[in-house]
């Protein structure tokens, strides 16, 4: 059976005659209006779309041992994240490598992967990914891989095929 409501006039109150557990509720006079302002947002220098600051984005991060031949010395790499902490490491052979998978949300995300890199009596501290850097760097496909060797650390975003050097050890 259908409800069935009586209002008065002047005071705008709406009264449930099937139960009179119901307080009185009052009916206002409007609905609110809710205002949404599409306005741009930039980052970077960048103009942002809506899918670029609302979606989470997946980078594959890869350190690959490059060295010619290192199979008595091999490469250690240890990670931090400052984030999460830390996230381990590993002692690389030859054409090993050490990965992991980095979400990152909005677009002001500040995600960062510092690794310590040590080899030989060398040691470099560098930024495996940082937001603010790879969220471009690492291009469509969202990889950032390194390749490590004797001269230096070269970075490639494209399953490894351009390898581009971007500093060396010391």
């Amino acid at each position: 059976m259908g409800a069935r409501h009586s209002y008065a006039h002047g005071d705008h109150q709406a009264r449930d005659h099937r139960s009179t557990l119901l307080p009185e509720l009052p009916v206002p006079d409007h609905i609110p209006t809710i205002l949404v302002v599409n306005a741009p947002v930039s980052a970077g220098g960048q103009q942002l779309t809506r899918t670029q600051m609302g979606s989470v984005h997946t980078y594959d991060v890869r350190i690959i041992n490059g060295f010619s031949n290192n199979s008595s010395l091999p490469l250690v790499v240890w990670c931090v994240s400052e984030d999460t902490g830390d996230i381990g490491g590993r002692a690389l052979q030859e054409r090993d490598d050490y990965g992991w998978t980095v979400k990152t949300g909005l677009f002001w995300s500040s995600s960062r992967f510092v690794c310590t890199m040590k080899w030989d009596g060398k040691r470099k501290k560098f930024d495996a990914f940082r937001s603010s850097r790879d969220r471009y760097r690492c291009g469509a496909r969202r990889q950032c891989f390194w390749l490590v060797k004797e001269d230096g650390f070269y970075f490639s975003n494209d399953d490894g095929v351009h390898w581009l050097k971007d500093f060396p050890w010391v």
